[in-house]
């Protein structure tokens, strides 16, 4: 069998074999690995949105059946402990009434298909050298950092004008002579994929037919996402060649690699250094390890990650990148990249000083439905995120929603990460002006028109206490871009009543009550 890797004046051949079935749907050979940011609200993705609008009763009757994958004939167990979710149609339901499990790698892949440009970080960039007594560089041009003229060109080629403010920092760090070990944290958006897939392009040698670059993802659908990067980005360094270890991509035994970066998941490249020697780990001269704080949410994923990183040379050039840094991650990152260069973003603070907050009292979800009612009778709603605790829930009241004749949008978890994507490029478009949603499917998403953000369930951790964070989160959305917000949060009982009160205390903010019966009053605050 040949190898499914080709060059990247090609793009990238779907990996064949065992696991055929959770592989996209792509028979021939393309650049493209899943739809661009761009392209997502096409004419089929319009209409399969549309169906799942009209049947958003339906929704509450699917839910996910977690999937193993199994070991493949060449004895492999490539991702074993990556479960793919199957959405398949159940009449009772169980699990629709269940609160959604955040699942860090499916919003990681949703953040990276709906970001088009990069996010205009305001954050402040902390640099923590691993030789304090070194300059610190940093750079405002492309030029600066000397790359070869082929990669200068597939920089412009995507757009990128100038160094993000992590490319910045983190660029002369990593293209430096002798290279440097770097942990960075980052947000999907700004630029850091661009940043490593940059440095490892530069340190490539052609003319050696072996890999010297390995990167680990948490998913297959990530690697694709990098894999497409590093096509974009190579595109006029047509000599580079990249392989995919991914479930499914089978070699026969005894072959070794010529490509010289090889992308993939842990338990496959585990598999291809230690067992199936496809790769000499020995030769591998930059080491990245993506998404963290992903990877080691996912079973097994840390120790296999760590027994990669073993293997290498002593030089190799080790860079991690996560997006957030608790102390679990923060333990895996010092076991993986030794002597690090830090850079991390100083957490910028959310305010909650432009947003106008209220609560409405209701008996029961039909009060509050009522209350929602009579809330868009009475104002202008450029468009409204609407939070729901659980699918069944946000199934329900997307369907009572459109029956009162608004254009409502439904993301949640049962959905597909691209079809999630097709519904949030659709709402930021404004075809539809209500997003309903539950609080997973949600993280990241940016739109600049919602002017209301109504919790139909105040959000609540799984010991059922006030979740303040996602609180912050949730109604920040609505004070964004230096615009007046309005929040409106939904009371039904004294136990949500008693998370208010918390919430409240926590940001120190009173939150008036609004009776939505009264028509004046609710005018009063649209003003």
């Amino acid at each position: 069998m040949t190898s499914p890797s080709v060059g990247l004046e090609l793009g990238l051949l779907r990996p064949q074999g065992a696991h055929d079935r959770a592989a996209p749907a792509r028979e021939s050979v393309s650049t493209s690995v899943s739809p661009a940011p761009g392209t997502m609200a096409t004419d089929s993705w319009a209409l399969a949105v549309d169906e799942q609008e009209a049947a958003a009763e339906s929704l509450s009757n699917l839910h996910l059946k977690e999937e193993k994958s199994k070991p493949d004939a060449n004895g492999e167990n490539t991702d074993a402990m990556r479960e793919s979710a199957v959405v398949k149609t159940n009449a009772n339901a169980e699990k629709a009434d269940e609160e959604e499990k955040e699942d860090r790698a499916a919003q990681s892949l949703l953040n990276k298909l709906i970001r088009s440009n990069l996010v205009d970080n305001t954050n402040q960039v902390e640099v923590l050298q691993r030789d304090p007594n070194s300059p610190l560089y940093s750079v405002k041009s492309f030029e600066e950092l000397r790359l070869k003229p082929q990669l200068l060109q597939g920089v412009y080629a995507m757009g990128f004008n100038r160094p993000s403010k992590i490319q910045e920092n983190a660029l002369p760090l990593m293209l430096a002579e002798p290279p440097q070990n770097l942990i960075a944290q980052s947000q999907s958006g700004t630029g850091k994929t661009a940043a490593f897939v940059l440095a490892m392009l530069s340190q490539v040698e052609p003319a050696n037919r072996y890999p010297q670059c390995l990167c680990l993802s948490p998913t297959y659908e990530l690697a694709l996402q990098t894999g497409k990067v590093i096509e974009q980005m190579g595109k006029f360094y047509p000599e580079l060649k990249l392989a995919y270890a991914v479930r499914g991509n089978k070699l026969e035994r005894g072959q070794k690699i010529s490509e010289h970066i090889v992308i993939g998941t842990p338990g496959t490249v585990l598999d291809w250094c230690a067992k199936l020697k496809f790769i000499d780990p020995k030769k591998i001269k930059v080491f990245v390890l993506d998404e963290a704080d992903v990877m080691i949410a996912t079973q097994g994923h840390q120790d296999q990650s760590i027994r990669i990183q073993r293997m290498l040379p002593r030089n190799c050039q080790m860079l991690l990148f996560s997006a957030t840094f608790e102390d679990s991650v923060w333990k895996f990152a010092q076991k993986v990249v030794p002597d690090p260069n830090i850079i991390k973003l100083k957490r910028e603070e959310e305010t909650l000083d432009t947003i106008k907050q209220y609560y409405v009292l209701c008996n029961n979800r039909d009060e509050k439905f009522q209350a929602l009612c009579n809330l868009y009778g009475a104002i202008t709603i450029a468009q409204a995120m609407i939070f729901c605790h659980t699918r069944k829930t946000a199934s329900w009241l997307a369907a009572e929603l459109s029956k009162e004749g608004h254009q409502v949008a439904l993301l949640s978890g049962e959905m597909m990460v691209e079809q999630r994507a097709a519904v949030i490029e659709r709402f930021r478009e404004g075809k539809e002006k209500v997003l309903v949603t539950t609080n997973v499917c949600a993280r990241g998403i940016d739109v600049e028109q919602v002017s209301v953000v109504i919790n139909f369930d105040l959000p609540v951790d799984k010991d059922g206490n006030p979740d303040n964070e996602t609180y912050l989160h949730r109604i920040g959305r609505t004070g964004r871009f230096g615009k007046r917000g309005l929040a409106v949060n939904m009371v039904d009982s004294k136990h949500s009543m008693n998370i208010l009160n918390r919430i409240q205390e926590h940001f120190n903010k009173k939150i008036e009550r609004l009776d939505t019966d009264d028509l004046d009053e609710i005018e009063k605050i649209a003003n």
